[in-house]
């Protein structure tokens, strides 16, 4: 019987990915404290990329245990400062206004990981960094984008879809913008063909 790919998120970003790409694919949630998770880890020392790796496999493993026959793929997401200082999503709509005031002028860095699962061992894993620069923002500009996109940009860590209005924040960005939309996508298809999931 032929593996199924079981993304473990819920996330509308991954899912138009993979669904844009013609992946063949369910969505489940994880069904992760995703908080307190990052807290323990972030207890045990992790820095942004190893946190957003073990994040990833957290959810993969969590969910593989009820599909032990299918790839199950977790995803996470971590931005840091140049400091090292990692950056969470918004509590509120004040929080936003200062986590865009913090990064605006600067560059920070974005961790997108993906490992996949199956039979609960780890198979695949993939971790992409982005140089993000922002441009200088004004507190106006600031308070305009979030009555735009609140309701959406809100549950993105660092306040933004690139794929919407957030690209207007940037000036420069180094990396891939799949990686920013929350998956490390052509790696994961190369993985895919090598399986045999995909045609190649």
């Amino acid at each position: 019987m032929t593996a199924s790919l079981i993304l473990a998120s819920q996330s509308a970003s991954r899912r138009a990915l993979l669904t844009a790409a013609k992946v063949p694919f369910d969505a489940v949630s994880p069904g992760v404290d995703e908080e307190a998770a990052k807290e323990a880890l972030r207890a045990d020392g992790l820095d942004a990329r190893a946190l957003a790796d073990a994040l990833a496999e957290l959810k993969a493993l969590r969910f593989s245990r009820r599909a032990p026959a299918d790839l199950v793929l977790g995803c996470d997401q971590t931005l840091s400062l140049d400091t090292g200082e990692m950056i969470d999503k918004a509590v509120d709509r004040d929080d936003a206004v200062r986590i865009l005031t913090m990064l605006s002028g600067r560059s920070h860095y974005l961790h997108s990981a993906a490992v996949l699962v199956q039979g609960g061992t780890p198979v695949w894993r993939h971790i992409e960094r982005v140089k993000m620069t922002m441009r200088t923002l004004s507190p106006d500009f600031i308070q305009s984008y979030l009555d735009q996109d609140w309701d959406e940009c809100q549950w993105c860590v660092g306040c933004y879809r690139i794929e919407g209005p957030g690209a207007q924040l940037f000036t420069k960005i180094e990396g891939s913008q799949f990686a920013i939309q929350g998956l490390p996508l052509l790696p994961l298809l190369d993985f895919l063909r090598i399986r045999g999931f995909l045609p190649s």
